[in-house]
């Protein structure tokens, strides 16, 4: 549909909680296709419709090697277990990396662009990409959670060591 711009921190509407979702309609199918192109050309893992500048309970992450696109609206966390930290990134904060602790493992609900309920497990890397993007539609962002931060040559020197 069309590649949007990212908003970028401070602005108010990335810690405002998002409102529900009443009806799946044309506009929210636009949101999600708009979230997807967003995502693609910014390079991101998942993105939220407040990144976009829209405050509703929509966002999309990339899962898997075949890099199947979940598309939640109106997420829940029915479950979480376990921690890990890890680096983390976000589209809203350009440049900015740093360590955070998040539980391993995700239970959610949401819907569908059918409007069709249903619920998902993740672990790892996933389990932590869909609680970063809820963060986001509540109003939560990641830098209020890191530990440490990471430069980007710390950063280059990780992916070096991880490429031998």
């Amino acid at each position: 549909m069309a590649i949007k711009k990212v908003i970028e921190h401070p602005a108010k509407v990335l810690s405002t909680p998002c409102a529900e979702v009443t009806e799946i309609n044309e506009e929210i199918i636009a949101l999600l296709d708009d979230l997807y192109d967003t995502m693609v050309e910014y390079d991101g893992v998942g993105i939220a419709a407040p990144q976009i500048n829209v405050g509703l309970r929509v966002a999309i992450v990339e899962l898997g090697e075949e890099r199947d696109i979940l598309e939640m609206i109106n997420p829940t966390v029915i479950k979480t277990d376990g921690a890990e930290v890890d680096i983390e990134g976000c589209l809203s904060f350009p440049g900015l990396y740093g360590e955070v602790e998040r539980p391993d493992y995700v239970k959610i609900e949401a819907c569908d662009r059918e409007g069709r309920v249903y619920e998902l497990e993740a672990g790892g890397f996933e389990a932590r990409a869909i609680l970063h993007e809820i963060d986001h539609l509540d109003g939560i962002l990641f830098d209020s959670k890191i530990k440490r931060i990471v430069t980007e040559e710390e950063l280059e020197e990780m992916y070096a060591e991880e490429e031998e």
